[in-house]
């Protein structure tokens, strides 16, 4: 969960969004509350992040690297892309993982997500 939130954070800073510095190490969270907490920062991160897009930054070359011997560009927009999908990915082996220790995570496709926020909007709960 570490590796995923640390992506987050990094992409958001290649994107333009607060500056992650270095890749985020998993001993500095030693239980789930350390990793609820950075993720409610990285998410404030990104919502404010997004709040500023305008539709034509998503056509911006991004430069990017992972070590100084190789360069990457692609657009904003793909990087966001990848974000999402490296999350959906990484979400996956989550739930899996929780099945091999004997516990199920329950449903958490997006499509239930939208379902429930929807019922629960519908309804005035929340």
């Amino acid at each position: 969960m570490v590796h995923v939130l640390s992506a987050e954070a990094g992409w958001l800073d290649r994107c333009g969004g607060p500056e992650r510095g270095p890749r985020l190490n998993p001993a500095d969270f030693p239980t789930v509350e350390a990793v609820i907490q950075a993720w409610s920062r990285v998410e404030a991160n990104v919502r404010e992040f997004l709040t500023h897009l305008k539709d034509d930054d998503l056509a911006r070359q991004v430069e990017f690297s992972f070590d100084p011997s190789e360069k990457y560009s692609m657009s904003l927009g793909e990087l966001m892309q990848h974000a999402a999908n490296h999350g959906v990915h990484h979400r996956g082996q989550v739930a899996l993982l929780l099945r091999w220790l004997g516990h199920a995570p329950g449903n958490f496709d997006l499509l239930f997500y939208y379902a429930d926020r929807s019922a629960t909007m519908r309804y005035g709960e929340r």
